[in-house]
């Protein structure tokens, strides 16, 4: 899709494969309202009838998506508006998991944050080379603490802990392919699209009921997760309104 420097998600179908699509010009980052959006696509797609296995993508060769929108995040002012922002990326997260068709993501290049959070909510995963990996939330201030059930559920314990600890350096692709979370890898983002087109056109021509009942069993002991992220929303809508991690936040933009 061409796109000018207005944010949008959008939702196409063609021969049985949607493809929902978002862009924001700050590297793919995510501001509340795209998130809403986002996650009100998702929704919609898992309805429709002409659509039998969905693509996540975002546009641009470059970064799939930076995570939360720093501007955003400096100027939420208390507690409250710290959950809501941050349930944005839970609403996300769960309106996928609950998605009765499968999410083939499509990740060609940077993934940060929640962006990782994405990628680990698809059920099937290509990326690049380029879509090293970084969950960057404790150098600013606050946590991964929405993001870390998806991820963890892919990559383990371990992986998760240590890309939360070490929030400054990226992981490559291979690393995220070893551990997981990217399903296969290719040099270019040609050849990720052609894999990408050859599997969802089988998955289209698939039975429905099956995929569904795969995908449900395969998230089996996510059921618990409509409580469990807002929880953790609260936790980074607690830390994001401190003076330190409002310290961080602007020292990270200008690191940028």
């Amino acid at each position: 899709m061409q796109h000018s420097q207005t944010p949008y998600v959008s939702y196409q179908v063609l021969n049985n494969v949607g493809t929902i699509e978002f862009f924001t010009p700050q590297h793919n980052s995510m501001p509340a309202a795209i998130l809403v959006q986002l996650a009100e696509t998702i929704e919609k797609a898992g309805t429709d009838q002409l659509s039998n296995v969905l693509v996540l993508k975002t546009a641009g060769d470059k970064t799939f998506c930076a995570g939360a929108f720093f501007d955003e995040l400096l100027v939420i002012q208390n507690e409250e508006e710290g959950l809501a922002f941050f349930s944005g990326f839970a609403k996300v997260i769960n309106a996928m998991r609950k998605c009765p068709k499968f999410i083939i993501g499509r990740i060609q290049g940077k993934a940060i944050g929640g962006g990782v959070g994405l990628a680990a909510s698809c059920d099937y995963t290509y990326a690049t080379n380029e879509a090293s990996i970084k969950l960057s939330e404790l150098a600013v201030g606050i946590g991964p603490f929405v993001v870390a059930p998806a991820i963890e559920r892919k990559i383990g314990k371990s992986a998760t802990y240590e890309l939360a600890i070490d929030a400054t350096n990226f992981r490559s692709a291979e690393w995220a392919k070893e551990k997981g979370l990217y399903s296969q890898i290719f040099p270019s983002i040609h050849l990720m699209d052609q894999a990408i087109e050859k599997i969802a056109f089988t998955l289209s021509a698939s039975s429905s009921k099956a995929m569904s009942e795969i995908k449900k069993a395969f998230w089996q002991g996510t059921e618990n997760w409509d409580h469990t992220l807002l929880e953790r929303a609260a936790i980074s809508g607690r830390l994001i309104v401190t003076d330190e991690a409002k310290s961080y936040l602007r020292a990270f933009k200008k690191w940028q």
